[in-house]
């Protein structure tokens, strides 16, 4: 081969040699970027504070707000005092509960609610709580059965198609999965599937994000995206427990890191006015935080909420009655202790 030749023929294999370094550290970088099982990853379109929340937060209606049925029982009773303190609780937009594995039952509370939401011209707030073995057998057990769960989900989703409706779903069953390992194989998949049935209704749907002290963020960002978290506008935290806001807020915004695609968040603040009381179940000493709100919309926290019903049980434990229960001893303690400022 004369040398011009061969010397041509060299320069095109540095280049080729080149072109393929260059390839290998894109797929390299990529595959840091994206966990493996991810690189096909479609994620959903995350609306604006407007767009998922138009209105702002709406009020229960009278027939599901369980504050205000205590509140009218007491005034009813002349027991005024107490009655004006229950009212700090009930005159809050509060998360309405779907917990009754009754489908007739379900849609009946989700269309009194739709109707009272569409009155206000505000966005009513869904908590989907009836997934089969739910809590682990623990304070929360029951749930649906396992061949109900999914055709539940369907009829909930009917019932609230158009509706704009926000949804958080299943609150604590994902990050349980760190304690209770029976549920590895089949609770991400099943939530997948009730993310696939929520999807294309129109609904803003958040997932079950946990808490900073629960499960190791990239853990918990593995299986998020397991769960279908890129199809939804993101996750809630706090659910239910105590952790103050800026605590929340900087562990959302790390597995939000961790999850890529920028997912939204959203935050309970129901009884985290005194922050983490040492103990997740009716600790002594809480109090409600902040009011419920919807931000401005300049940062990925979507909405400070009331997700748990404050003055509701947590189980049995610390003197209190059975999960989901009314006590009002602690109800008009969370008041007492709530957060003025």
């Amino acid at each position: 081969m004369p040398a011009p030749q061969r010397a041509s023929t060299a320069r095109q294999w540095v280049w080729i040699g080149l072109v393929l370094v260059l390839v290998a550290a894109v797929v390299a970088a990529v595959a840091v970027v994206w966990p493996r099982g991810d690189t096909d990853r479609q994620i959903a379109h995350r609306r604006t504070v407007a767009e998922a929340w138009p209105g702002g937060l709406a009020h229960q209606p009278g027939t599901a707000n369980q504050p205000r049925w205590h509140e009218t029982a007491a005034r009813e009773a002349g027991r005024a005092s107490t009655a004006d303190r229950l009212a700090v609780i009930a005159d809050q937009p509060i998360a309405t509960w779907l917990t009754d594995p009754s489908v007739s039952d379900t849609v009946a509370t989700v269309r009194s609610v739709l109707a009272a939401a569409r009155e206000q011209r505000a966005t009513p707030v869904f908590v989907l709580y009836a997934i089969p073995d739910r809590d682990c057998g623990h304070w929360s057990r029951g749930g649906a059965a396992e061949d109900a769960y999914l055709p539940w989900v369907r009829a909930v989703t009917r019932a609230l198609s158009g509706s704009h409706a926000v949804v958080l779903v299943e609150p604590d069953s994902i990050a349980q999965i760190a304690v209770c390992e029976r549920l590895l194989d089949t609770r991400l998949p099943l939530l997948r599937a009730a993310v696939r049935a929520l999807s294309g209704h129109g609904l803003t749907v958040y997932l079950d994000g946990g808490n900073e002290r629960r499960v190791p963020v990239e853990t918990m960002a593995g299986w998020l995206r397991r769960a279908g978290v890129d199809r939804v506008q993101g996750f809630a935290t706090n659910v239910s427990n105590f952790y103050r806001v800026d605590q929340e807020r900087a562990y959302a915004d790390e597995l939000a890191d961790a999850i890529g695609g920028d997912p939204h968040f959203v935050i309970d603040v129901s009884r985290n006015g005194r922050g983490w009381r040492g103990d997740w179940c009716n600790p002594d000493g809480a109090g409600l935080g902040q009011l419920p709100h919807v931000t401005r919309g300049t940062t990925r926290l979507d909405a400070l909420l009331w997700v748990k019903t404050p003055g509701l049980s947590d189980g049995s434990c610390n003197g209190g009655p059975a999960a989901g229960t009314w006590w009002e001893s602690y109800a008009l303690a969370l008041v007492e202790n709530r957060k003025r400022s």
